[in-house]
């Protein structure tokens, strides 16, 4: 029983194969004509090209004097955000319009890059395919250069409040602070000079006059008392222009270089194109050797299939 199976499969096969050979012009003419007609298509469909750039999103450095963190980087956008803003405007919307020349394909986040992503775009020629990556560019660039120009303002009015303090404590506090000191030195000078004279009158007193006496010491108590609590008052008064001048200014002088170093141009960095837009000389569209490749294949499999479907008619119609 199996024997007969297997030479049952035999026969088959060799029928096949002999439909086959007996079928093979029809076959190479088949497939001829879907390669060619694939190859047509191919090489005259209009060229495609692609270019790409890698784009960091730009960053600003700034000095938190207060935590004492020293220098942190700050990103102008986040990245997440920035490129479902940019596929929306420059994918989506663009997705539909007709008689394009030029698109972008793609962007998306870099994997494993922070602040980085990838712009692609398909164009009739290199130069389109540029284009349109600098298109979107520009239109990021005007953005966060905006925000560049916030940050710089913020700072720079930080800067005129500083300034207005220190000329505060300059031209006001210690000043009224010296003009204090001006008049107690004087009140002090005027209560020394009382004091020589109550000293000279209570030599001058007759010890027989104990009345007078009491009244002069009184007196000079009362004056040492004046002079002791002036000099008090002026040593206070020392002490906080002291403090005003050798910390609250020095805090506020420090605060303002490192604002006005924060200014400085080389801390500002604006979204930018890492290296240059990359492109190819040849296109990525179509590509020619995969269709005709792929015709050629598909249009032998499908010849060999139809000869087999015209064979299965004419034998059920011999049947009949």
């Amino acid at each position: 029983m199996q024997e007969k199976y297997l030479q049952e499969d035999e026969i088959d096969l060799r029928e096949l194969f002999k439909t086959i050979l007996d079928k093979k012009v029809f076959i190479v003419i088949f497939t001829l004509v879907i390669t060619i007609l694939a190859a047509i298509y191919a090489y005259n469909k209009t060229p495609i090209y692609e270019a790409k750039a890698l784009v960091e999103i730009g960053e600003y450095k700034q000095n938190n004097p207060i935590s004492g963190t020293g220098i942190t980087k700050t990103s102008i956008d986040d990245a997440a955000i920035l490129e479902k803003k940019l596929t929306t405007l420059y994918v989506d919307m663009e997705k539909n319009l007709k008689d394009k020349t030029s698109e972008i394909s793609n962007i998306a986040i870099v994997k494993g890059l922070k602040n980085f992503l990838e712009i692609k775009s398909e164009a009739t020629s290199n130069e389109d395919a540029k284009n349109e990556i600098l298109k979107v560019l520009r239109f990021v660039q005007g953005e966060h250069e905006k925000i560049l120009d916030d940050v710089k303002k913020q700072k720079e009015m930080e800067l005129r409040n500083i300034d207005l303090q220190i000329s505060d404590i300059k031209s006001r506090t210690v000043a009224l602070i010296d003009k204090k000191l001006e008049n107690s030195a004087k009140t002090l000078e005027n209560l020394q000079e009382q004091l020589k004279l109550v000293d000279e009158n209570l030599k001058k007193i007759d010890t027989l006059n104990p009345s007078l006496a009491a009244l002069k010491l009184m007196e000079k108590k009362d004056i040492t008392t004046s002079i002791n609590t002036l000099t008090v008052q002026n040593f206070e008064l020392e002490s906080k222009k002291d403090e005003l001048l050798t910390t609250s200014l020095y805090k506020l002088e420090e605060n303002k270089k490192i604002i006005e170093l924060s200014l400085l141009p080389h801390n500002y960095k604006n979204t930018q194109i890492v290296g240059e837009i990359m492109t190819n000389d040849f296109p990525a569209k179509p590509k020619k050797s995969l269709i005709v490749a792929v015709a050629f294949v598909t249009g032998f499999i499908l010849s060999i299939f139809l000869v087999f479907v015209i064979q299965f008619i004419q034998g059920t119609k011999k049947e009949s």
